[in-house]
């Protein structure tokens, strides 16, 4: 299946400049083409058109800490969606709901890597179930935001190629300066899959 991404701004690379009013062509789980969407519109592809920056997905370095260190509240507890200290006797399948909302919470700020390993069973389980690539890291306390103390080029997980994973994010941002200075994410796409979606 072909979907072709549209956004005011899509940053491919950090490294390079970004193109105005550009698209990213995903094939399946791949991107196909990054460019211009003039000159990508042809395409026998369903169209997305996103009023925001497109760019590579995030990782979250604190990842480790979060999922194991810190507990995601259920919305039915009323405790809010920050993480919290854990409670005491957290069984197993607790840890396991908690991390699932914690990874659900980390790809609404554009995350399409976390850092581990974990060593508890359910919370291996629902990292790798959730399609979030899982790196090495050191387990540091942190925000689930990516950005948070850092610029988008230290967050960015790896630049869109073509042929490359079809892993990147949409923020509701008009310039890469509002996507650093806290734009909310619109869209979390990881293998070519729209996994989050702001309503």
């Amino acid at each position: 299946m072909l979907t072709l991404h549209r956004a005011r701004l899509v940053l491919a690379d950090p490294t390079a400049p970004p193109l105005v009013d550009g698209a990213v062509l995903v094939a399946d789980a791949k991107v196909a083409e990054i460019g211009p969407f003039s000159e990508l519109a042809g395409s026998p592809a369903r169209v997305r058109e996103w009023d925001g920056v497109l760019v590579p997905g995030l990782v979250n370095r604190h990842g480790r800490w979060l999922l194991e260190g810190a507990y995601h509240p259920d919305p039915r507890e009323e405790s809010g969606d920050r993480p919290l200290a854990p409670p005491d006797g957290l069984t197993d399948e607790r840890w396991g709901g908690s991390a699932r909302r914690g990874l659900q919470r980390m790809l609404a700020f554009g995350a399409t890597a976390v850092t581990g390993p974990f060593d508890r069973p359910s919370v291996r389980t629902a990292a790798t179930r959730s399609g979030l690539h899982v790196l090495p890291g050191d387990g540091t306390p942190g925000a689930l935001d990516p950005l948070d103390g850092q610029p988008l080029g230290t967050a960015v997980h790896r630049a869109l190629t073509v042929g490359g994973a079809a892993d990147f994010a949409v923020f509701d941002a008009r310039t890469l300066e509002d996507v650093e200075r806290g734009a909310g994410c619109l869209a979390t796409v990881l293998g070519g899959r729209l996994l989050y979606r702001r309503r």
